[in-house]
C-alpha cells in the first residue's frame, strides 16, 4: 500500500529527521550520478526530493507519482514537472529514459513485476536505474515513523535476485541513511558522525535503505537465424522493377 503524498512531503520537507534523510540519500545518489547533462531523468513513487540537483543541466525531468499515493505540484517556484499516473502504465515512450529513480515505489507497490516491466520498457538502451528500497536488516525498516517502515523491506540479494529476473544488471550497491531515526536532538546531533562511520561498514548491517544502481539489458533474439533464398528478386538498377 503506497504511502499519501502529504505524509511523504510532510516527512521530507518539514520535520529535520527527514530533511537529514534527503541529504543523505541524496548525496549518495550525486556519488554515482554527479550530473545529467542533455539527459533525460525520471523518478517514480517519491523521488521528488533527490533529483533537485539536475533541473538545471538535465534535458528533461519528470516526477511520476502513482495514483494510489496522490501528486503534489514539484519542483516549488518553477514549472511543474509532477504527474499523476497509473501504476504500471507510465505516459512516456519507449526507450526515452536515461535516468530512473525509484524510491518508496517498489517496496509499496502490489504488482512489483509488473512495475518493474514498465521501468525496463521507458528505460533506453544501456539506461541506468537507481532503486532505493528499506534495507531489511536495518533500523529504519523497524520504525513506523518514517516512510522506510512500511512496505516491504528487501536485502541486497533480495533486490539484485529480482532485479535480474526483470532483464536488469545490477552493477552497484550502496547504503546510505546510517544515522538513528529519531528526532530526539542527541541523536540528531550525532546523525553526520553515524554517516560517516556508517559507510565504511557493510551496507546490509548498517543502513536504513539500500541502493542498488542497474542497466537495462537487450537481449539478442534467440536461437538460429534461418536465410531464404528470394526466388525473384528486384533489381534496383533494373530499368523496370517486377512486381512481387
Amino acid at each position: 500500500m503506497h504511502l499519501d503524498v502529504q505524509d511523504l512531503r510532510n516527512f521530507y520537507y518539514r520535520t529535520a529527521l527527514g530533511r537529514a534523510a534527503q541529504k543523505s540519500l541524496r548525496g549518495r545518489m550525486l556519488e554515482i550520478w554527479p550530473e545529467a547533462k542533455g539527459q533525460t531523468v525520471v523518478g517514480f513513487g517519491f523521488a521528488a526530493p533527490l533529483l533537485r540537483p539536475y533541473l538545471a543541466d538535465a534535458r528533461r525531468v519528470i516526477t511520476l507519482m502513482p495514483g494510489p499515493q496522490g501528486v503534489m505540484p514539484w519542483p516549488a517556484g518553477m514549472t511543474n514537472t509532477s504527474v499523476l499516473t497509473e501504476e504500471t502504465l507510465w505516459p512516456i515512450e519507449t526507450g526515452h529514459v536515461d535516468k530512473l529513480v525509484l524510491m518508496h515505489g517498489l517496496e509499496t507497490s502490489e504488482r512489483a513485476s509488473d512495475l518493474l516491466e514498465e521501468c525496463w520498457r521507458v528505460l533506453g538502451p544501456g539506461g541506468k536505474a537507481l532503486f532505493i528500497v528499506p534495507n531489511r536488516a536495518g533500523l529504519w525498516a523497524r520504525r513506523d515513523g518514517t516512510p522506510f517502515g512500511f512496505g516491504r523491506p528487501y536485502s541486497s540479494g533480495q533486490l539484485d535476485a529480482q532485479l535480474r529476473k526483470h532483464q536488469f544488471l545490477p552493477e552497484r550497491h550502496l547504503g546510505a541513511l546510517y544515522q538513528v531515526p529519531s528526532r530526539k536532538r542527541m541523536w540528531m546531533k550525532s546523525a553526520g558522525i553515524f554517516e560517516q562511520i556508517g559507510r565504511s561498514m557493510p551496507t546490509m548491517l548498517a543502513s536504513g535503505a539500500v541502493m542498488v544502481e542497474a542497466t537495462k539489458l537487450v537481449y539478442p533474439p534467440k536461437g538460429t537465424v534461418a536465410r531464404r533464398r528470394v526466388r525473384n528478386p528486384i533489381g534496383v538498377l533494373a530499368p523496370e522493377a517486377k512486381p512481387v
